[in-house]
């Protein structure tokens, strides 16, 4: 089974500085992104207070690589702004994406408490802006405020729960169905409903693609103009519809 695509040379990504903006962040703009984060969701306010006075936030531009796989770890990022993928590269210049991140959403925990090296590497699509937690700064935040705890937990099952699905994904499914599931994925995670579907406004390439179920260009090429001459799906210009009869195939073989 194919993980990825070949790329002509391969280099394994470093970590680039982070740069912090001119001037004082806006502390009402910190605490807004605190609060709509799902790992800090429901946090009393004086957890977020709490939070506000500890992260740094830093600005990264696009291609920036955030993490680096097999590096320390010492700190933990929430998104405000801008997109983040998680990939691994093989040896061979293979590339899978593990993940895309968006505002509100976290990484970097693992490493801080199982103290081993990052898993993956984190890398900016879009500029982006971060807010970075420290270990030390997370475990004082903690020791305070324990329903942070149970957040963290909850958030490490849900990825766990994830990652199951893909494990079984790639296991049992064929490249359409990983191509469906995957499309109708992005749709319900950033689409906007429409007359027609819901409609991705960043519609992803068909390498990004690839990366994402496992597999090559030509045959994410092959299934997915398929799925568009079936009208299960509407590519228009750099957006895409997905189609409710899309949704309802996917669901379909979901529960077969």
């Amino acid at each position: 089974m194919s993980l990825g695509i070949a790329r002509p040379a391969y280099s394994q990504p470093s970590s680039l500085p982070l740069r912090t903006p001119p001037g004082p962040e806006d502390p009402a703009r910190i605490r807004a992104a605190i609060a709509r984060a799902p790992l800090f969701a429901a946090l009393p306010i004086s957890a977020i207070e709490d939070l506000t006075s500890r992260v740094q936030v830093r600005r990264v531009a696009v291609g920036a690589t955030v993490v680096t796989q097999d590096e320390p770890g010492d700190s933990m990022f929430v998104i405000m702004s801008g997109r983040v993928k998680v990939v691994i590269f093989g040896e061979s210049g293979r590339e899978v994406t593990l993940s895309i991140l968006r505002p509100g959403d976290s990484f970097g925990e693992m490493s801080l408490f199982d103290g081993q090296s990052r898993s993956a590497n984190c890398v900016a699509i879009e500029p982006t802006s971060l807010l970075a937690l420290s270990r030390e700064d997370l475990l004082r935040h903690l020791a305070a405020h324990p329903r942070t705890s149970m957040n963290l937990l909850g958030e490490m099952a849900r990825r766990l729960r994830r990652a199951d699905e893909t494990i079984a994904q790639l296991a049992l499914c064929d490249v359409n169905e990983r191509l469906i599931h995957r499309l109708v994925g992005l749709a319900r995670e950033e689409g906007a409903q429409s007359p027609d579907g819901l409609v991705v406004r960043r519609r992803p390439t068909q390498q990004e693609l690839a990366n994402m179920i496992g597999s090559c260009r030509e045959t994410i090429s092959r299934a997915f103009n398929q799925l568009a001459r079936d009208g299960l799906i509407i590519p228009r210009g750099r957006s895409l519809v997905v189609t409710p009869a899309l949704i309802e195939k996917a669901e379909k073989r979901k529960a077969a």
